[in-house]
C-alpha cells in the first residue's frame, strides 16, 4: 500500500519548515506570496491534499462553509451557489451544500447534520425558520447568514432585498403602464414564504391604487413551465377579461406565454404577463415578459465574503445587512 503524503514531505519538498508549509497552504497572510507558491507547488507535485478532519480536530473549525437551499429545480439557487463558490475560491475554504426542498423539518436535519462538522459558518435562505432550528443557529456560535431575504429579523447577518417591497413595487410598474383587469397565480404558497410576502405586497400596492385583484388561481407543488401553462389556463378561463397576470415567478410565466401564444393571445399587447427574477429562459420570448432581475450571483459572494471576514476577525459578522434590490424590466409591455 502506498504511503499518503504529510505536511512533512511537502515541507521537505520546498525547503521550508512544517510550520511554514502548513501556513502557505492555507494561504496566512503572514507568508511571503514566493513561499506560498512554492509551498502550493510542491504540495501539487507530491500529491499531496492533508487532512482537514485532523485539523478541525485540533483547531475546533473544519475548513468549511454550510450553504442551505430551498430547491435546484431552477437556476436560481444554483446561481446562489456560484456565487458563494466563487467568493471562496482560493481561500481555503469549501462549501458544503444542502437543500431542502422547502421542508422545514429536512432544514432541520440538514443543519443539525453540517452543525456537527464544526463549519466555519453557515448560509442559510430565508429567514422563516423553525423555533427548533433557531435554536440550533442561536447555539452554534459560528457566523451565520441568511440570503434571499430582509423582511424579519434575521438571527446574525442578512444579505438579499424585500420580496414585499418587490411585488409592491412590480404591482406600481404594472399600473403605470395602464393595465386595470390584474390577476394572481401562484405556486407553493404555503411553503414558500418569499413568494407569499412578494403576493402580499403586490396586492398591497393594488390596494393603494383602489384597484381590486380580479383573479386568482394558486397550486400546491413547486412551480414549473407545465404547472404555469395549467395555472395560466385556469385563470384565463375563469377571468377571460383579464388585460395582466402577475405568476409567482419566471418559470410560471414561461409557461403562462407558451399558453397564450398557443391560443393566439397576443401578449403582451392583449394581456401581460411578469414574473419574478430575471432567468435567462424568459429571454427566448423576448420583452414579453416584464419581471423583477435579482442579483443572485451577488448575493451568494457577499454572504460568503461576509463569513471569510468573521472568520479572519473576531468571529463575528457585526450583524450585518447587505440589501441588493431587484431591478424592474417590462420590456415590450412599457410600449404596448
Amino acid at each position: 500500500m502506498r504511503k499518503r503524503k504529510t505536511l512533512v514531505d511537502v515541507a521537505a519538498a520546498a525547503g521550508v519548515s512544517k510550520m511554514t508549509a502548513s501556513r502557505a497552504l492555507r494561504g496566512d497572510k503572514d507568508v511571503s506570496k514566493a513561499s506560498i507558491e512554492r509551498v502550493r507547488a510542491a504540495a501539487r507535485e507530491i500529491g499531496y491534499y492533508g487532512n482537514h478532519l485532523a485539523a478541525s480536530l485540533s483547531s475546533s473549525r473544519a475548513e468549511l462553509i454550510g450553504v442551505v437551499v430551498p430547491a435546484l429545480a431552477n437556476v436560481v439557487f444554483p446561481e446562489v451557489m456560484s456565487g458563494v463558490s466563487d467568493a471562496l475560491r482560493g481561500t481555503g475554504f469549501q462549501p458544503v451544500f444542502g437543500v431542502t426542498e422547502y421542508d422545514t423539518e429536512k432544514e432541520y436535519e440538514i443543519i443539525r447534520s453540517m452543525l456537527s462538522w464544526r463549519p466555519a459558518g453557515l448560509i442559510i435562505t430565508g429567514l422563516e425558520q423553525t423555533e427548533a432550528t433557531r435554536k440550533l443557529l442561536s447555539g452554534a456560535d459560528i457566523p451565520i447568514v441568511q440570503t434571499m431575504d430582509c423582511d424579519g429579523e434575521p438571527l446574525d447577518a442578512c444579505v438579499g432585498f424585500s420580496h414585499s417591497k418587490a411585488g409592491y413595487d412590480i404591482a406600481k410598474a404594472l399600473l403605470a403602464t395602464g393595465r386595470r383587469r390584474i390577476g394572481y397565480a401562484g405556486c407553493n404558497l404555503d411553503k414558500d414564504t418569499r413568494a407569499a410576502k412578494r403576493r402580499q405586497g403586490f396586492l398591497r400596492a393594488l390596494a393603494d391604487s383602489g384597484v381590486p385583484l380580479a383573479g386568482e388561481v394558486t397550486a400546491s407543488g413547486l412551480s414549473s413551465i407545465q404547472s404555469g401553462r395549467k395555472l395560466a389556463e385556469e385563470i384565463l378561463k375563469r377571468y377571460p377579461d383579464l388585460d395582466c397576470i402577475y405568476f409567482s415567478n419566471d418559470d410560471l410565466a414561461a409557461g403562462g406565454i407558451c399558453y397564450c401564444l398557443e391560443t393566439g393571445m397576443a401578449v403582451p399587447e392583449q394581456i401581460a404577463l411578469a414574473g419574478f427574477n430575471g432567468l435567462d429562459i424568459i429571454e427566448g420570448f423576448p420583452g414579453r415578459i416584464a419581471t423583477s432581475k435579482t442579483a443572485r450571483h451577488a448575493i451568494g459572494q457577499a454572504a460568503a465574503g461576509i463569513i471569510l471576514e468573521a472568520v479572519k476577525g473576531n468571529g463575528s459578522t457585526g450583524g450585518q445587512r447587505i440589501i441588493l434590490e431587484p431591478t424592474i424590466s417590462l420590456g415590450a409591455l412599457q410600449k404596448a
